[in-house]
């Protein structure tokens, strides 16, 4: 029995002051109410970086930045396996719109983990928690 290679998506790691933005799942959707990173499946041929830039723009009308490479996670859904790859975004400009989504809100780091996220999304949030844990007791 071959290993099912897992589907690539990238999640974009959004920050505005000391927030961080999440995108809501709609409904009929897969996934439909769950909370995650914006971004999206890596198309044949594209980068991690050249899809969130993509991703960013057609979901949300936004031009970015994509920066430095997070955290990445592995979860199967059962019909099938994803490997989440995060990356830091810096917005550019656009007008900001919702395509994909139904809700977006910017969320404190600390506070990632009281919404219900995509169970790929999770291990993300818990990387990103301890970072800002860790700032916020610097500025004390």
């Amino acid at each position: 029995m071959t290993e099912r290679q897992p589907l690539q998506v990238t999640a974009a790691i959004i920050r505005r002051d000391d927030q961080i933005l999440l995108a809501r799942r709609p409904e009929g959707d897969h996934l439909a109410g769950f909370w995650e990173f914006p971004g999206g499946k890596i198309e044949p041929g594209e980068t991690p970086e050249e899809c969130l830039a993509r991703e960013l723009k057609e979901e949300f009308g936004l031009n970015a930045e994509v920066g430095d490479f997070v955290a990445s996670s592995r979860f199967d859904y059962g019909e099938r396996e994803i490997e989440l790859l995060a990356y830091e975004v810096e917005l550019e400009a656009g007008e900001w719109i919702l395509t994909s989504h139904d809700e977006a809100r910017w969320v404190a780091a600390e506070d990632l983990l009281s919404f219900a996220l995509a169970p790929a999304d999770i291990p993300i949030a818990e990387a990103l928690v301890p970072k800002s844990e860790e700032a916020r007791r610097g500025l004390e």
